[in-house]
């Protein structure tokens, strides 16, 4: 009996050993980071992980800079980021229903055929898209804004699961009492599915405010940096100056920063749905 203690204590301790080395190499970036974005630095790259001096120049650099206006970039990407959680949400959540509460033909090859254009990665259609865009003289934020709410039918597997697990009884009662499907889609079963709404508009949220790739592709023709999102306004910052690639680098580690700020906080108060969001998507496929 003793010897099976000391086994488990033995467990226990690497288990918590090996989550404060993984937390340790994942919170250093983190923490370089945010010193970083306070340091005074006048040679551009930040080489030191302790500041020999703090300063808020970085942060009042990066909100006076004329020649990269970082307001500007934060209200392109805010406009883009909530239009696309509102449209893509509801598309999500409507499809996810849908093809787990009603039962028509074409049902389950839509589902396979949904699955395998999932697994090929969204960039590997930038190129098409481009050109498609450019044919619609749509290279701007209403083109960024449809490329991410074009595919949000597609990622309703996890929305979809969770419905699953909500009992027919229940829809079968409100028909009784003469609710239509859209009475119960409205007021019964989307009331119930609050966990996977906040899971599925804070991914549709994250993604065009964090999202370079397409963003860099879309809007580098425009050169005007005010059309810019954040992602690619920053990456300008450090590639485009001339003279010296890394004039700016304080600059840009303060706004990685500050455009790290929204998503913390909506995790910070929003983390219980989304934790409960993908738990309940993940029960039942």
């Amino acid at each position: 009996m003793k010897s099976y203690q000391n086994q488990k204590r033995l467990s226990l301790i690497f288990r918590y050993l090996l989550l404060i080395i993984l937390a340790v190499v994942w919170i250093l970036p983190i923490i370089w980071i945010i010193l970083a974005s306070f340091s005074y630095n006048d040679t551009g790259f930040v080489s030191t992980f302790w500041p020999d001096k703090f300063t808020f120049d970085n942060y009042i650099g990066i909100f006076t800079n004329s020649q990269y206006p970082l307001v500007s970039w934060i209200i392109n990407t805010l406009i883009v980021s909530i239009l696309s959680m509102i449209i893509s949400t509801f598309l999500t959540i409507s499809v996810a229903y849908v093809l787990s509460r009603l039962r028509f033909s074409f049902r389950k090859p839509f589902m396979q055929i949904a699955l395998v254009l999932g697994m090929f990665p969204g960039f590997m259609s930038m190129i098409a898209l481009y050109y498609i865009l450019k044919g619609l003289n749509m290279l701007n934020l209403g083109g960024l804004l449809l490329v991410y709410v074009g595919g949000a039918g597609l990622g309703f597997y996890v929305a979809k699961g969770f419905f699953d697990t909500v009992p027919f009884s229940i829809d079968e009662a409100a028909e009784i009492d003469g609710a239509t499907k859209w009475q119960i889609f409205m007021h019964v079963d989307l009331p119930l599915a609050k966990p996977m709404i906040v899971y599925t508009a804070l991914t549709a949220f994250i993604g065009p405010w964090t999202d370079f790739i397409f963003s860099g592709i879309i809007l580098s023709t425009s050169g005007n940096p005010k059309t810019y999102t954040i992602a690619y306004g920053l990456y300008n910052m450090v590639h485009n100056t001339k003279g010296n690639a890394t004039a700016y680098f304080a600059e840009f580690v303060a706004g990685c920063v500050i455009i790290a700020i929204p998503i913390t906080i909506l995790f910070v108060f929003m983390q219980k749905f989304y934790v409960n969001g993908i738990t309940a998507g993940a029960e039942k496929g």
